[in-house]
């Protein structure tokens, strides 16, 4: 008992007093846990104010490339501004009306010869003046770009008139005043010698030479006209070269000759069409089809912009689009390449083509209007605006359209219509484009001719930052993630402090640096010594695994004279000796097997095409750039397994190699995947190497020795010369967009990976 109570009492005793003497209850206590919990809760607050402010600035920017990105898709919209009288209506019936660049001044051709410019929002006449050349029988469109257009007379002759206007500011205000100019003189030029009446014209105007082309009672009748200046007009002078006569197989209800005079099409209201091939004045006929499907009847044909492809309109409301296409027999024929509906069972009574851009808009019987776009193949819009419409046309910024009704009046028509080239078919599908045998991927902003039809695909550009992160992934994968698992796990922990801050360091390299690199010493050099780039690996593969062999046959005096962990030291003279023999050994094979140059043999010999600054190149220095990431992280991942694991695997009677094999490597995996897929995005969207170290080249061609164009240097490359707001512009930030979310999916698939893998192995 006596024992007992002792026990409790000094239990008792032994208990922490809270009293002040002891100090857990003084106001320095309570102010130094209020302090603690003050500094938890700020911490908590930063962390999470740092962490929503980053998701929410990548959500800023993807709603801000959404934001630029999302215009390119919007279908088309009008707004009537104006109506009013047809201009000076009593001088006959409209064969043509046009706008000026900034809406202000209209033009109305009439079937008397009259030139009407009017106010175009009001319709107030400015000026009216009649042609020269006698009573206009026929009229045809020479350029919508230039407002030229050609008649003939009733005499056997025809005339060329650009309708322009002179600009000048008057206290800052534009005025215009409007001219009349003849590309070919103010008289007129004979066509028909005998001088009958002309039904149908057309012209075509190079820099030295015109082709005047007229239908005189049913024949064709071609003129050839050489063009020099003249002091006298301070103009140019036509003088008539040569002259022919023929009769088409086809009733010529519609004529049409191309920019530069080459290509003539004659065609009647079946649809029937004779393409004739052009020799100055000499006409050779090239091939007779049909421009219509099912039998309907043609009810107009236009050139699209540039004169390469033919729009036919047709009574049941499509539009077909014909270009002359090489054949097997290198001949050109015409190939149907796209059809549009604009009503179904509504006839189309007039077409008219976009000035700058390769669009077009019908009116129907219904008096709809319908605006189309030929390469991205959209239907843009299609409204009623009338009852009945007789003429119309766009205005040259094609952000107007001016109608003539039935009943007098003509109405001018706000267009928006910003970005008509762009579908989600133009992007990422195949196109057929004018003058290309078949549809293919082709990605081409800009070229120097006016009439140049965008090319938008961005699919070409994704296939060359897959490929490009293919290769470089290719050759930094094997090499960081085993030089990883080695340094982490085999070796000496003094050579690990080493290696690890020199891997490490090679990440701080600028990639600028290494793509100027890339581009101009390894480039030449890899074209020169092509056989040795590819010798140069498996024979340090092979020098290792002989040095391994050899190694483990060595006396053990000599193996144990080495600490254990050092042996990676020895490698480094083997692998430089390797090295050295694959350079040494290039001439020599490619004397004896590749006629002494190995990349002219791939090209001239196996038929593949070998580009100096290819997907080996970018394989060799994206993947050196890349292997500092991968490694750094698989390294960690693999020396951050904890020690028991691998040490009871080891007392279980584990070798090394199974306990790395079956303990280290699973648990190690979710880090060393996502160092994979990091890496992966680093490659992906990696843009100076590939701007420097390839030929920019946007093909899709997986071939290793051709070079490719990525999206990051599309975007770098592009997007200081393109026009801000503009379809160029505006689908770069696609591309950033695309880019966006395949880093964006990279990570996710990374994270859930990971995760799984962790839960997997975290019983380890």
């Amino acid at each position: 008992m006596v024992l007992g109570i002792s026990y409790q009492k000094e239990v008792f005793v032994s208990e922490p007093r809270m009293d002040s003497s002891a100090g857990y209850n003084t106001s320095a206590a309570k102010a130094r846990q209020k302090w603690r919990l003050l500094q938890d809760k700020v911490a908590t607050s930063l962390v999470t104010v740092g962490g929503l402010s980053v998701i929410g600035a990548v959500l800023l920017i993807m709603f801000y490339l959404f934001y630029v990105v999302a215009p390119l898709f919007a279908p088309a919209s009008m707004e009537e501004v104006g109506e009013y009288p047809v201009p000076a209506i009593e001088a006959g019936e409209t064969l043509h009306i046009s706008l000026e660049e900034k809406l202000a001044m209209g033009t109305r051709i009439t079937d008397q010869g009259q030139i009407i410019y009017f106010d175009a929002k009001t319709g107030e006449v400015n000026q009216r003046t009649a042609l020269t050349g006698g009573e206009a029988t026929a009229w045809f469109p020479v350029s919508e770009y230039t407002n030229t257009h050609a008649f003939g007379f009733d005499n056997g002759t025809a005339q060329l008139v650009t309708l322009a206007y002179k600009t000048s500011y008057i206290d800052g205000v534009r005025q215009l005043a409007p001219k009349i100019e003849y590309p070919l003189g103010e008289d007129a030029l004979e066509i028909d010698e005998d001088g009958g009446q002309i039904s149908g014209i057309a012209a075509a105007v190079e820099e030295d030479e015109a082709t005047l082309v007229g239908v005189v009672d049913g024949d064709i009748v071609l003129a050839y006209y050489t063009l020099e200046e003249s002091f006298m007009t301070e103009g140019l002078e036509a003088e008539l070269d040569d002259s022919s006569r023929f009769t088409p197989s086809v009733s010529p209800d519609y004529l049409l000759i191309d920019p530069v005079g080459e290509w003539l099409y004659v065609a009647d209201k079946s649809g029937q069409v004779e393409v004739f091939r052009l020799y100055g004045a000499e006409a050779q006929l090239n091939e007779l089809t049909q421009l219509t499907t099912n039998g309907e009847a043609l009810t107009d044909l236009r050139f699209l912009r540039g004169g390469i492809s033919l729009l036919a309109a047709t009574a049941n409301g499509e539009i077909h689009q014909w270009f002359p296409v090489r054949d097997q027999q290198n001949d050109y024929k015409l190939a149907l390449v796209r059809s549009f509906e604009a009503e179904a069972g509504v006839a189309i009574t007039a077409l008219t083509t976009e000035h700058r851009r390769k669009g077009f808009a019908t009116i129907d019987t219904d008096g709809s209007l319908g605006v189309f776009y030929t390469t991205s193949q959209r239907t843009l819009m299609q409204e009623k605006i009338a009852e009945d419409l007789v003429n119309f046309n766009i205005g040259p910024r094609s952000d107007a359209v001016l109608a003539e009704t039935n009943d007098g009046k003509l109405k001018l028509i706000k267009l928006d219509n910003e970005h008509p080239e762009i579908s989600i078919s133009s992007i990422w599908g195949k196109v057929w484009y004018e003058s290309y045998p078949e549809p293919a991927h082709i990605w081409q902003s800009s070229a120097a001719n006016d009439d140049f039809e965008p090319k938008f695909s961005l699919t070409p550009l994704a296939f060359g930052t897959l490929k490009a992160a293919f290769y470089a992934m290719l050759l930094a994968l094997p090499l960081a993630v085993a030089g990883a698992v080695y340094t982490a796990y085999f070796m000496a922990p003094s050579m690990r402090k080493v290696v690890k801050p020199v891997i490490e360091i090679m990440e701080a390299l600028p990639t600028v640096i290494l793509g100027f690199l890339a581009g101009l010493w390894l480039a030449p050099l890899m074209e020169d010594q092509l056989l040795a780039a590819f010798l140069v690996v498996p024979m340090v593969l092979l020098s290792i695994l002989i040095f391994g062999f050899v190694w483990e046959r060595a006396p053990e005096k000599v193996r144990l004279a080495i600490p254990e962990g050092w042996q990676p030291a020895l490698l480094m003279p083997i692998i430089v000796i390797a090295g050295w023999a694959a350079f040494a050994l290039d001439n020599p094979l490619e004397n004896a097997f590749f006629a002494g140059n190995t990349a002219q043999w791939l090209t001239n010999v196996a038929g593949i095409d070998y580009d100096q600054r290819n997907a080996l190149v970018v394989g060799f220095a994206m993947g050196f750039a890349v292997i500092p990431t991968i490694f750094s992280i698989t390294e960690d991942a693999v020396f951050g397994v904890p020690k028991h694991l691998s040490n009871g695997s080891l007392a279980l009677g584990a070798t090394p190699w199974q306990t790395l094999v079956r303990v280290v490597l699973p648990t190690a995996s979710p880090g060393m995947f996502s160092a994979v897929m990091i890496g992966t995005g680093r490659a992906v969207g990696e843009t100076m190497i590939v701007l420097m170290a390839t030929g920019n080249t946007p093909v899709m061609d997986f071939n290793i020795f051709e070079g490719m164009r990525t999206l990051s240097a599309n975007i770098a490359v592009e997007m200081p010369e393109s026009e801000v707001g503009s379809s160029h512009y505006r689908i770069l930030f696609l591309a950033g967009l695309v880019l966006f979310i395949f880093t964006f999916m990279f990570n996710t698939i990374a994270e859930l990976v990971r995760q799984r893998l962790r839960a997997k192995y975290s019983s380890l």
